[in-house]
């Protein structure tokens, strides 16, 4: 630090008050004349708690001479070479200890510190001598515990204004105490903006900081599983601790071109409407868009629970929600018996925005761990980024960055361009993990041209668009198949599954181009009428409730029902009621048929045929039950 008369200021701070000012001007001459300043003041001080000794601060580093940090480097330097399943230290490590402090003792007639106290202990020594205190001194240099510190200029709305930490990192994480910690984001010439990561009443102007080295990270493992942890990994669902020593930085590079391989296997939601029309890939990132309350969250937590003995490990990040909805979701993951293979990351809305902006990137880092490590698939929901981006754009206009459009930072698309790319298909040199991206991201009124919707359509996969008017008007998942789309398409489908759901959209979108013209019109052709009709039982089937998933069987005979007009018969009203008890019947009387078509991935001549007697045999008895049926038959 340097004074307003342009000197640095040295600071020493002393465990006693008796030492005499010219030592104390002795030993900052010393200090001085090994750190080569030229021009320096003396400021004095007294801190009991330091036992003995003394601490200097100079040129905004922190040097321990002291006995208490004596003693703390030593309590680490043992937890560290304990391990977890070591009751004592090693052997070799604590000659180690006791070899280096016998030559320091043989020596020092007194501390190592003494090197920068007394002027009458190196009288009269020979060249030689003179040569190995200047290493002595170098040596326990290297061992001094140095830390880069700095002072809290100003704390406003969790943000601290720091002047000191002149070589700080961007994204380092800076200790104020033993509890309150903060992330530097924005490094200025003559200060470090320090974005506090939780409620830091200690931290006031005035305070002292220091550098860590080290970048946020958070427990990984699975002892994660069956757990509700908040964006540092403290649990908070009441569990105890969590079992687990590893940890991994939270910011991590994407993996490469060579690291990667094609998307090419399928992962399952159970919904119909997405499954045959918008397929997911293990690997792919497939953005889940609409306005609030149209089934976003309903949507993933369905593929979540249908990933149960699917061998996908699932992680669930929410983000600036209401906290009674977090353990909504925790309940209902229970209930399902899908919190056994699910990890939850939880960033209220009542957090700060810090943690809010760091919760992803936590969970993305969890994610990796199983990926990378375990050789895992897994699959990450973000619910949601658009509250990501609302918590990163106040973080900005706190530490005064330029606003852009709407008010959100230049780098806003970097911000989620970063995180999502780490969502990939390892190569199986690398292991063949893969983690697969749920993004969700709330529209207002519909408009996906907006700024925040726009920049995440273009980074992920294809979207799944879902539509207010249709989710009230009874359609649910209420999936606009116009405006949904999946970039890696019939790559993530089985063969059975591609050859029912091809004619699937075409059908759909010539019932609803025929809807348009015929309310002009009154008289309309039989061709006409039958693409309305195929077009509302085609809508009527793939409506799904909630938490009622169908396997890739199921869907693969009830698609191929009804894109081979083997429904057109039927009432609008009765047509979910035909294909569920049909598909229970066949399920029942003849379970080889579903078996072979899970285990093959194919629907061959011979299975058609097979389903087609089956659902003649059926469609006689159904007509027989039902009267209304049996007068348009004859």
């Amino acid at each position: 630090m340097i004074n307003n008369s342009g000197f640095e200021v040295i600071r020493i701070v002393t465990a006693s008050d008796d030492m005499p000012p010219e030592k104390v001007a002795l030993i900052a001459r010393r200090f001085a004349e090994h750190l080569q300043i030229q021009g320096y003041t003396i400021e004095q001080e007294t801190d009991t708690s330091l036992i003995g000794g003394y601490v200097i601060y100079a040129q905004g580093a922190k040097y321990d001479y002291s006995v208490a940090g004596q003693l703390s480097r030593i309590a680490r330097h043992l937890k560290t070479d304990r391990g977890d399943d070591k009751a004592t230290v090693d052997i070799d490590t604590t000659s180690e200890i006791h070899r280096s402090l016998s030559e320091s003792l043989s020596d020092f007639k007194e501390s190592p510190a003494m090197l920068f106290e007394d002027d009458d202990l190196w009288e009269g020594e020979s060249p030689e001598q003179a040569q190995k205190r200047e290493k002595i001194l170098t040596d326990f240099a290297k061992t001094t515990e140095v830390e880069q510190i700095g002072k809290v200029l100003s704390v406003s709305d969790g943000v601290a204004k720091v002047s000191g930490l002149e070589n700080c990192m961007a994204s380092e994480l800076i200790m104020f105490s033993e509890t309150s910690y903060g992330i530097a984001m924005n490094l200025e010439k003559d200060e470090v903006g320090v974005v506090l990561l939780n409620e830091c009443r200690d931290v006031v102007e005035g305070v002292m900081c220091h550098r860590t080295g080290l970048t946020v990270s958070v427990p990984v493992g699975r002892g994660m599983l069956g757990r509700v942890v908040d964006p540092l990994g403290n649990p908070i669902d009441g569990k105890g601790i969590i079992r687990t020593t590893n940890r991994r930085p939270i910011e991590t590079p994407a993996p490469n071109i060579v690291q990667r391989s094609p998307i090419c296997e399928p992962l399952q939601t159970g919904i119909t409407a997405i499954d045959a029309m918008t397929p997911i890939g293990r690997g792919q990132r497939e953005l889940i868009i609409g306005d609030r309350q149209t089934g976003k969250t309903a949507i993933a937590l369905d593929t979540i629970i249908n990933q149960r003995g699917k061998n996908v490990l699932c992680v669930y990040v929410a983000i600036g929600q209401k906290m009674s909805n977090i353990v909504s979701v925790a309940k209902t993951l229970e209930q399902y018996n899908a919190m056994e293979y699910t990890v939850i990351v939880a960033a209220s809305a009542s957090q700060p925005a810090s943690l809010q902006y760091i919760a992803p990137y936590a969970g993305c880092a969890i994610a990796e761990e199983f990926m990378y490590g375990d050789h895992e698939d897994v699959l990450i929901v973000y619910d949601d980024l658009s509250k990501h981006a609302q918590a990163y754009r106040a973080i900005s206009l706190l530490l005064r960055r330029p606003p852009g459009r709407e008010a959100y930072p230049g780098d806003v698309f970097y911000l989620h361009s970063r995180l999502l790319e780490r969502s990939a298909k390892l190569s199986d040199e690398m292991g063949g993990g893969s983690i697969t991206a749920l993004p969700i991201i709330e529209t207002l009124s519909g408009d996906i041209s907006a700024y925040i919707p726009t920049n995440v359509i273009s980074i992920t996969d294809g979207q799944i668009y879902l539509e207010s008017e249709l989710f009230f008007s009874g359609q649910r998942p209420a999936i606009n198949v116009g405006l949904s789309v999946s970039r890696v398409g019939g790559a993530a489908q089985t063969k059975a599954m591609k050859k029912v759901a091809g004619p699937l959209r075409i059908s759909l979108a010539q019932a609803r181009e025929m809807a348009a013209f015929a309310q002009f019109g009154s008289d309309l052709d039989p061709n006409t009428q039958k693409q309305l009709k195929r077009g509302l039982i085609l809508n009527e089937i793939l409506k799904q409730e909630q938490f009622h998933a169908m396997q890739m069987d199921e869907q693969v005979v009830m698609l191929y029902l009804a894109t081979n007009e083997k429904l057109t018969f039927l009432d609008k009203e009765d047509a979910k009621q035909y294909v569920t008890e049909f598909l229970q019947r066949v399920s029942v009387l003849h379970p080889e048929i579903m078996k072979k078509i899970t285990d093959t991935r194919v629907l061959d001549d011979e299975t058609k045929q097979q389903i087609d007697e089956l659902e003649s045999e059926y469609h006689s008895m159904f007509v027989a039950e039902h009267k209304e049926y049996q007068h348009r038959e004859a």
